[in-house]
């Protein structure tokens, strides 16, 4: 069986990266989130708090099952409703959808 490496979950934006990567993400993430500031009012969203996940063993060692839920549950928490779909987006990337998105045919 060939297992995969651990992922470790960007609590900002919900992708998934290595554990050595995500030290080099979560920086770079965090200054995009900057532009936030430059979207309209209603879509702005409030800082990005990272999750606090206890260590679980005296060595130190975090449970990466925890630490990925409380990540992804803070990427979710991040998401804006399309007011035309209902799909959720990253705000910067809703206003590139609302350009396209259109109202569902009644049926």
């Amino acid at each position: 069986v060939i297992r995969r490496p651990p992922a470790v979950i960007c609590y900002i934006c919900g992708c998934e990266f290595g554990t050595k990567s995500i030290s080099i993400h979560e920086p770079q993430c965090l200054k995009k989130h900057q532009e936030n500031d430059m979207l309209r009012k209603h879509l702005r969203r409030p800082e990005p708090k990272k999750p606090e996940v206890s260590p679980i063993q005296a060595k130190g060692f975090y449970d990466l099952d925890s630490l990925n839920e409380a990540a992804w549950i803070s990427a979710q928490n991040q998401l804006v409703p399309c007011d035309i779909c209902g799909r959720t987006f990253l705000p910067d990337r809703l206003i590139v959808h609302q350009n396209s998105c259109k109202p569902k045919p009644a049926m």
